[in-house]
């Protein structure tokens, strides 16, 4: 599942150089898409009801590389356990 915080980085062949781009879903409850059709990748961040904010669109031959970033905050994890357990985190540096 596609959650808050995602983002997906391309990196692309610029001709003799490489160029990377970011797209990240801004701001609660919305996603980034990735799909891959007809030669082209298209990178979406879309709202919950599936209405596209912006896309990116890339030539699928000068694409080298694509990394999805899932939402991870570990002090959100982390502050579930510990309550939990009735301890507080610190505050993070």
């Amino acid at each position: 599942m596609v959650m808050k915080g995602d983002r997906v980085e391309v990196m692309v062949d610029a001709g003799g150089t490489t160029r990377t781009y970011e797209v990240a879903a801004t701001r609660a409850g919305r996603r980034v898409e990735v799909v891959t059709r007809r030669g082209v990748v298209e990178v979406t961040e879309v709202t919950r009801t599936g209405t596209p904010v912006r896309t990116a669109r890339f030539m699928a031959s000068r694409v080298l590389a694509l990394v999805e970033h899932p939402f991870s905050d570990r002090r959100d994890q982390a502050a579930g356990r510990d309550q939990a357990a009735g301890r507080d985190l610190p505050e993070p540096d």
